[in-house]
């Protein structure tokens, strides 16, 4: 049974955050509403018998009341009010510092609201407000304008402190030169200058792994994009039940493709298990695996697989973190499939240390035309029918753009210890169906905070960049 995605028309990012932020702001206010009531209720019942206020008004005090509580509550409005103010005007303003701005405003007028004194929740709220605001970091923009495309270099720029990954390296690469047009880096939450995240090997490569492994099961002449893999269990597991396929099995598969979008382990390992690990190392040597550069640039990836067994089965599906992975030799990979040519480095002259300052031909081999195409193919499903499908979309894409590309990548993510978090990568390129030509290649790794705050997803980032690249590309200004 297929299913067909019918995407829905949203408002801009900055109109959602601002319903939100309302929302907060009118259910903080109702909350505090119904405290004070509460409050002055069990402040009136303390009181003696016979208790008269006003002179010998018996409603006085239910009056007086009703004055201090709409005083109270019209004053939290008005600072609420203030602080979403403070967010419009205030553009750069991130996600999370709205989020604290408001909750900030709400924390301090309801506390002074149970004093019960006006003046004070309105300086409090201010200061509040004034506290919550962070700093921005300061912004060097000599590595911007070092960059080939200074525009798109800017706008990774403004979404790294947007977002607010923890860790990130962002790479982008224009196929038929093979040059690196833009970038952009984060460490500890701050943006760098320089990209020495593009040549460390101590990243697992996760999911993006499987691209080796479909890669040897096509050059076996065994498997084709259609070819049916025992499904059992759940995708995101490997457990050695999983691996156990009787002989006259009969029950539910998938195809090779969609195991390969989807990003599933189990048919990827069965499939690892049954091509063999001599095929797979030879698949990830074309892929530049376990190879010196010129220059140790990048650093040596990693993949060595076990002759058999459950270790076999990890590596064939990226489930283990002793497979590594740098940003450069993915977007190399990415390139070689999209070219249908041998790997070749990504290279660029503003980025010393980090990157070929030309084009070197490696020693490697060459795949299959047809194996070429399959792997391009099983990229591509990836984003109309499995785990990029959900954000490189019309949610974060014009229509028009997203329809006028060919898309495709992998996903992919682990845990990881050097830096220690949640990896997330995205690997993939947008083409325009008219003009082949005119394509970029996208590379997005993403180190989170396990315990803590979690930027955009990588496929959503990557969206947005794709978008903004199509924006100027594909529709120049007359």
């Amino acid at each position: 049974m297929k299913y067909y995605y019918d995407p829905q028309n949203r408002l801009p990012y900055k109109k959602r955050l601002r319903n939100r932020c309302i929302a907060i702001a009118i259910f903080v206010a109702a909350c505090a509403l119904i405290g004070s009531c509460i409050f002055k209720s069990g402040e009136k019942a303390t009181k003696p018998t016979g208790f008269v206020v006003n002179g010998n008004d018996p409603t006085a005090t239910s009056k007086e009341w009703i004055k201090d509580t709409l005083r109270v509550d019209s004053s939290i409005i008005d600072s609420l009010k203030e602080a979403h103010r403070a967010i419009k005007v205030r553009d750069t303003l991130t996600e999370s510092a709205a989020k604290s701005l408001f909750f900030g405003e709400a924390k301090a007028s309801m506390e002074a609201a149970t004093e019960a004194a006006p003046k004070e929740i309105d300086s409090a709220s201010a200061d509040t407000a004034a506290k919550s605001i962070p700093e921005n970091d300061p912004v060097d923009s000599v590595h911007i304008k070092a960059q080939k495309d200074v525009f798109l270099a800017e706008k990774i720029d403004n979404m790294l402190r947007r977002f607010r990954p923890m860790h990130s390296a962002i790479l982008v690469v224009e196929p038929k030169s093979n040059e690196i047009i833009a970038w952009g880096e984060t460490k500890d939450y701050k943006v760098q200058n320089s990209p020495d995240y593009f040549v460390k090997g101590s990243f697992p490569a996760a999911s993006l792994a499987k691209t080796i492994t479909i890669a040897a099961a096509m050059e076996s002449n065994r498997y084709s994009l259609n070819s049916p893999i025992p499904d059992r269990g759940a995708h995101h597991t490997l457990y050695k039940n999983q691996l156990r396929v009787p002989e006259n099995y009969s029950g539910p598969t998938i195809e090779l493709q969609d195991a390969y979008a989807k990003s599933a382990n189990p048919p990827l390992a069965i499939i690892g298990m049954n091509t063999g690990a001599k095929r797979l190392r030879e698949a990830a040597r074309n892929l530049g695996y376990n190879m010196n550069f010129p220059g140790g640039i990048p650093g040596r990836s990693v993949y060595n697989p076990p002759d058999s067994g459950y270790g076999l089965a990890e590596a064939s599906c990226g489930f283990t973190e002793a497979t590594t992975l740098t940003p450069l030799l993915a977007a190399a990979q990415v390139r070689s499939i999209l070219m249908k040519q041998p790997l070749e480095i990504p290279w660029a002259k503003d980025v010393p240390g980090y990157a070929p300052k030309s084009r070197i031909a490696l020693d490697v081999g060459k795949f299959s035309e047809n194996t070429y195409y399959g792997l391009r193919q099983a990229m591509i499903r990836s984003v109309t029918n499995g785990t990029a499908r959900k954000h490189i979309s019309t949610r974060n894409m014009a229509r028009k753009n997203f329809n006028a590309l060919n898309i495709g990548g992998k996903t992919g993510s682990l845990d990881g210890q050097d830096p220690y978090g949640r990896y997330e990568w995205f690997m993939g390129f947008a083409q325009s169906k008219d003009d082949p030509s005119k394509s970029i290649i996208v590379v997005i790794m993403q180190v989170h905070d396990l315990q803590g705050y979690r930027s955009q997803p990588a496929c959503q980032v990557a969206a947005m960049i794709m978008n903004y690249w199509a924006h100027q590309t594909l529709w120049p200004k007359k």
